[in-house]
């Protein structure tokens, strides 16, 4: 499926997996979380339900009475943690160059928690850069539902005026596609899921490798 620039209004990208490699202080942390409560490795988790945020797993990983305290034990660390593990990947930045070069504007659209958000997205990029910055539990529903999408937009643009032209959104995951394709974007893949080396491949989701790669094409159709 080719991209078409001429019509793009806005681009909304996913942060964990995408923008930010969080992966390894993520799972570096909730492996210590769960071995202080006696529970599994993660690997071993069969009630992870890949509909949910991870903090919005809380309650399956670690039981619903524990599930406040373990996540806010998690965040404690987190924040302990990430700063000497999180970086960017190749390219990343000049991808946001690319589109704010050209006066589009940029919105992070993340499940994640605004708290840890916040505490660890100066360490990669100047916020100013974006438009705006979303965070889970914000909209009336996260993603993989569209309403995350059409609470990013809100006044920018009506969710009758979403289409596949106007607006992208672009994650590594099937909850960002699915969220892209009932909210009526275009959803763009980048890479391969956190918790799943598997990609189910979807004839409306637009895939490349990595940045290098979406970079590349960019280059191509500008």
């Amino acid at each position: 499926m080719k991209l078409d620039l001429s019509k793009l209004q806005y681009v909304l990208f996913d942060w964990d997996n995408t923008l930010a490699e969080t992966r390894t202080a993520l799972v570096a942390v909730v492996e210590q979380v769960l071995a202080e409560y006696n529970r599994p490795p993660m690997s071993e988790c069969r009630n992870y339900d890949k509909d949910l945020s991870f903090r919005d797993n809380f309650p399956n990983i670690f039981g619903a009475a524990a599930a406040e305290e373990a996540y806010e034990r998690y965040a404690v660390l987190y924040k302990e943690k990430v700063a000497s593990m999180l970086s960017t990947f190749p390219n990343v930045k000049e991808t946001l160059s690319f589109f704010s070069d050209r006066a589009i504007p940029i919105i992070v659209m993340t499940n994640k928690d605004r708290r840890l958000l916040e505490f660890e997205m100066p360490l990669l990029f100047d916020p100013r850069i974006f438009t705006r910055i979303i965070a889970g539990h914000e909209a009336p529903r996260d993603k993989p539902y569209p309403e995350q999408a059409w609470y990013a937009l809100s006044g920018l643009l009506d969710k009758e005026d979403f289409s596949p032209e106007k607006v992208w959104v672009i994650g590594d995951s099937d909850m960002d596609s699915n969220c892209a394709i009932s909210a009526c974007a275009r959803p763009i893949r980048i890479g391969k899921p956190i918790w799943n080396d598997e990609l189910s491949l979807n004839e409306k989701i637009v895939y490349f490798a990595d940045f290098t790669d979406f970079l590349n094409y960019l280059k191509t159709i500008a």
